[in-house]
């Protein structure tokens, strides 16, 4: 490319060189950093030499021309200087040819690049401090080989949790006694879809959907995630193995696999399937890269997850967040709080503003530093981290907080690691090529390209922000959203200000009725809030969106009270207390309850952790007999 565009005024020299050599001052620290930096990126394409080293090759350049500004010798033997001379050096890097376009092609784009270099030049030693405070002593273009590696791991153990967790409660989930069968579901959808039920409703489950086959695909993750966490064997492939299971339980389990950390999961878990190298033990061999695009991709999802969450809160339909009230009522009001949360909600209402600022500082902040010079980078994975922290003590998001604390790795390069950690970095030449092989590049770079536009979409149509993107981009974002590997995201949009728990009762005479006790959600007002995260209860989650609306827009809460009344055993299993253990009770009612936190002297007082007041039925009584809706006497 270099040799195509034309210097804007030509010096020859009389020997040129075999390969491009750019000369510099030798007593510039500030040029000595970023010569590193190019060297990295241009490799054996082009040779580096101070002007005290190669300088007495080409006496037609001047002396003083070498203090002014770096000067570039090509094989033609024309001599360029300044922008123009890095632009032209730059070139020879693999997808490094757009400055030097843009330098020849856009209007003024010349002398703006002049005057910048020579402002640059004429402060070096400000410029060198700079430097030093924004990237450290080294600016050389990171790796993300260990940070890859780990990442890789930590994946594996998100998957094996994710996996474990769902074993447990997958029979009372969608098993055939469960609150929704899966068999029954893929059956009806293949008759009124057709052929087209297969990729409206992606799962391995098709192959056939009974008890035993929800065991084995849950166990076989498990195991499956175990081996890539401990050994690392076929990433590539044990990834791809990873995500079609999950995407398979989730597509299952319907309703109670519809979290955004799911949806997180599959993402993440399949962009990772292109990180590292086509071989069965690939971080074993020295040098072995991760690679850049799959890198970056998962840097960009970081970005959305962290920004939209702060920009969805802003622009929320709620007032809270805008009022800096949200956090007064966020610990009492989550899905499943913990004993930590009662004494955070004690805290007055200036630090619970103060700690909703700093939140919204870090989610809005932060990942903007994704895409900064190395330490204002790590300093943002830092503040991520230490929210995703905090998160993680005072809530219980299933394996949430790990899955994002895993992408925030990704923004530590290879400089952070322990050196034990680390192995031999690969030569630039030799890095592109152990990736993948070069005809499947061809193929994934626009298919990157893709994702990332999808991605992008995704965030804006979030956001709100109405943007004109072309029908086809459209098409496939619709023909891949079952798929659920392109997503928004956007945590705790809209606060909500109130807690109502449905508590779930029997009776066999219609006037004794017994509580039925759930393992995780708020129940028995004394009973201290737990912590259960990594594992996610999925009854009790969903039970906490149940009592945000009614029954009959929660269709699954009926099946669940039908399963109770007919005693299945996996859907009691479900539960911590079975009030009717001998048999199952001859009526059973939802009710209403608003709960609140108490506070010092209320739990002082008596030993309560809540304070709970009836507000009337939450769904008509159904007694045995024909499966319908009895209503309440």
């Amino acid at each position: 490319m270099p040799s195509r565009i034309k210097p804007a005024q030509r010096l020859s020299v009389a020997a040129p060189p075999d390969t491009p050599i750019l000369l510099w001052d030798r007593d510039c620290n500030f040029c000595h950093k970023w010569i590193a930096r190019w060297r990295r990126a241009t490799g054996d394409r082009v040779e580096y030499a101070t002007s005290a080293e190669g300088g007495g090759r080409f006496p037609e350049i001047p002396a003083e021309s070498f203090a002014r500004s770096v000067q570039l010798v090509e094989t033609d033997g024309g001599v360029s200087e300044g922008a123009e001379a890095v632009f032209r050096a730059l070139a020879h890097a693999p997808g490094c040819g757009a400055p030097l376009w843009m330098w020849s092609h856009i209007p003024g784009g010349r002398s703006v690049a002049e005057v910048c270099y020579r402002f640059v030049a004429r402060r070096r030693k400000l410029f060198s401090t700079i430097t030093q405070a924004l990237w450290g002593a080294d600016v050389t273009p990171p790796g993300y080989d260990t940070a890859s590696r780990v990442f890789v791991r930590v994946l594996a153990a998100t998957y094996l949790i994710a996996f474990a967790s769902l074993l447990v409660q997958v029979q009372g989930l969608a098993g055939s006694r469960g609150i929704l069968p899966l068999a029954p579901f893929l059956e009806a959808v293949r008759d009124r879809f057709g052929a087209a039920a297969y990729t409206l409703c992606p799962t391995v489950f098709w192959l056939g959907a009974g008890d035993g086959a929800l065991n084995l695909v849950c166990g076989a993750g498990a195991a499956l995630a175990a081996i890539l966490m401990l050994t690392s064997f076929a990433p590539a492939l044990t990834l791809l193995i990873l995500w079609a299971l999950y995407l398979s339980v989730t597509t299952a389990t319907r309703t109670f696999l519809g979290f955004q950390w799911d949806n997180l999961l599959l993402e993440a878990g399949f962009i990772a399937i292109f990180l590292g190298p086509l071989r069965l033990r690939p971080w074993r061999r020295e040098g072995a890269p991760a690679a850049k695009g799959a890198v970056r991709l998962l840097q960009w999802l970081l970005f959305r997850l962290m920004f939209t969450s702060g920009v969805v809160k802003l622009a929320a339909h709620t007032p809270a967040w805008r009022d800096l009230t949200a956090m007064d009522v966020h610990y009492e009001t989550q899905p499943l709080p913990t004993w930590t949360a009662w004494y955070m909600h004690q805290l007055p209402h200036i630090c619970q503003a103060a700690s909703e600022i700093v939140m919204l500082v870090i989610e809005l902040g932060a990942p903007l530093m994704i895409f900064a010079p190395r330490r204002l980078r790590h300093g943002g994975a830092a503040a991520l981290i230490a929210l995703q922290i905090v998160i993680l003590a005072t809530g219980n998001y299933a394996f949430f907080n790990i899955l994002s604390i895993a992408l925030c790795l990704l923004l530590l390069d290879d400089t952070v690691w322990p050196a034990r950690w680390r192995r031999a970095p690969a030569e630039p030449a030799q890095r592109v090529q152990e990736v993948w092989p070069s005809k499947s590049r061809r193929l994934l770079i626009p298919f990157g390209l893709l994702l990332f536009l999808l991605g992008t979409i995704e965030m804006t149509d979030r956001m709100r922000i109405d943007l004109p993107w072309p029908s086809p981009l459209r098409a496939v974002q619709d023909k891949i959203e079952p798929f659920r590997s392109v997503n928004s995201y956007g945590l705790f949009a809209d606060m909500t200000t109130f807690r109502h728990e449905i508590i779930v009762q029997g009776s066999n005479d219609g006037m004794t009725w017994l509580d039925y006790e759930f393992r995780w959600k708020p129940g028995d007002p004394g009973r201290r809030p737990l912590f259960v995260a990594p594992h996610q209860p999925r009854l009790d989650w969903q039970m906490w969106f149940a009592a945000l609306g009614t029954y009959q827009r929660n269709p699954w809460f009926a099946v669940f009270l039908r399963r109770l009344l007919e005693g299945s055993p996996d859907v009691v299993a479900l539960l911590e207390r079975n009030p009717f253990p001998d048999a199952p009770p001859r009526q059973i009612r939802a009710v209403l309850y608003d709960y609140h936190f108490t506070d010092f002297a209320g739990r002082s007082k008596e030993h309560f952790w809540w304070r709970r007041e009836y507000l009337g039925p939450y769904s008509p009584t159904i007694s045995a007999g024909p499966p319908q809706m009895k209503a309440q006497e």
